[in-house]
């Protein structure tokens, strides 16, 4: 980090404290966090950095190396509203603390990122939960992780206006290196689950960008609601789709339209998938861990509707390799990155394979990154 204090001493002119906070893939339960359900993340090894050193006034002066260009804003300004910009991350986290009974002091930060951006890895809980945790530090604000991803969550739903559920901020929190996180989104009641240490989480990009703050990704939350809203009927201990299983949507189908039906089994057969996943994974069975991810990217391409020609291709060209456990789209959808599980001796190959692959079928060279699973958000010291 000797390169980030440098480029911050010379932007800021004086000696920064820095912080970090990773990325996120999801190896299974796609969205299934705001319906109050499981879900099975593992941070990566690419992150988000903050540099940052107190002001003597009430600003926040905000750089960021990624898109080259410096924001500033008074924290007294009452009339903040979000831009659709980059920037809107740390606005959004600023007014949350200082909602939450946090005096954010006046800082310079410089950002630095290597989590790529639109590509469903989480980039934006990345950025907030690192400058949550360095405005809470240089604040004096002493905030448990737990109320650090709840502020972050709230920040891009209130704020941002995207209605994501509390995962990415939460791994990004909570996340152990080695390990992915079988996490209960309703009670955030969650265990560890160990990974084969050969074991390898590899991203491909598809190169189309995805965009959640609003559009189709907020209108597969209504959708939810409205089918829980009508199997209430009958149901009135339901308050999410987590209380409902594959078994009663099917069998009060005639509650529900077309579109409600299909959404909602994919959610309630998602939800059955991640406990599923999670002990496949702890007897180290890849092959049915495969299987439940190839269930899942059919669920969300016929049911969900939220894949897109890309994202199937990627997930189609691996079937053409001998030494890829399991694949499917990961994150929010509509573009974005596929995960796939390899062993590390067979990654050179893979990634060779699918960038020429892709490459012929879709005219574009997508990037490729090979990751481990990391450990969560903290100073870098």
């Amino acid at each position: 980090m000797t390169d980030l204090k440098r480029a911050f001493e010379r932007r800021f002119g004086a000696r920064p404290r820095i912080f970090r906070a990773p990325g996120r893939t999801n190896l299974i339960g796609e969205h299934t966090d705001y319906n109050e359900g499981y879900v099975l993340p593992a941070a990566i090894d690419r992150a988000t950095w903050v540099a940052i050193a107190a002001r003597g006034d009430r600003e926040l002066h905000v750089y960021s190396e990624h898109f080259a260009e410096t924001v500033g804003f008074d924290l007294d300004d009452a009339s903040l509203t979000p831009r659709r910009h980059w920037s809107d991350y740390v606005r959004g986290v600023a007014l949350m603390m200082a909602r939450a009974g946090c005096s954010v002091s006046g800082a310079d930060l410089l950002i630095r990122s290597d989590v790529p951006v639109g590509a469903g890895v989480s980039s934006s809980a990345s950025l907030e939960v690192a400058t949550a945790i360095a405005l809470a530090a240089i604040s004096g604000c002493e905030i448990p992780f737990l109320e650090i991803a709840r502020l972050c969550q709230r920040a891009e739903n209130e704020f941002v206006g995207a209605r994501c559920g509390i995962m990415d901020q939460f791994i990004a929190c909570f996340a152990k290196e080695r390990h992915a996180a079988f996490l209960d989104c309703r009670t955030l009641e969650h265990d560890t689950v160990q990974l084969p240490g050969d074991l390898r989480l590899v991203l491909c990009n598809t190169m189309v960008k995805h965009e959640i703050a609003g559009g189709e990704y907020n209108k597969r939350r209504e959708e939810c609601e409205e089918a829980v809203q009508q199997l209430a009927r009958v149901m009135p201990h339901v308050r999410a789709l987590r209380d409902v299983t594959p078994e009663q949507v099917k069998e009060h189908r005639a509650l529900l339209t077309d579109t409600l039906h299909k959404r909602a089994r994919h959610v309630t057969t998602e939800n059955a998938r991640v406990p599923a996943a999670r002990d496949a994974l702890t007897r180290g069975d890849l092959a049915a861990m495969g299987k439940l991810m190839a269930e899942s990217h059919a669920s969300l391409r016929g049911d969900y509707e939220v894949s897109c020609r890309e994202l199937d291709v990627m997930v189609e060209l691996t079937r053409g390799f001998d030494g890829c456990y399991g694949a499917r789209m990961t994150g929010g959808g509509f573009g974005g990155c596929t995960i796939n599980l390899l062993k590390a001796e067979h990654t050179s190959r893979f990634v060779t394979y699918m960038r020429d692959a892709y490459q012929r079928v879709a005219g574009v060279t997508p990037e490729i990154y090979v990751c481990n699973a990391a450990g969560g958000a903290s100073e870098v010291v």
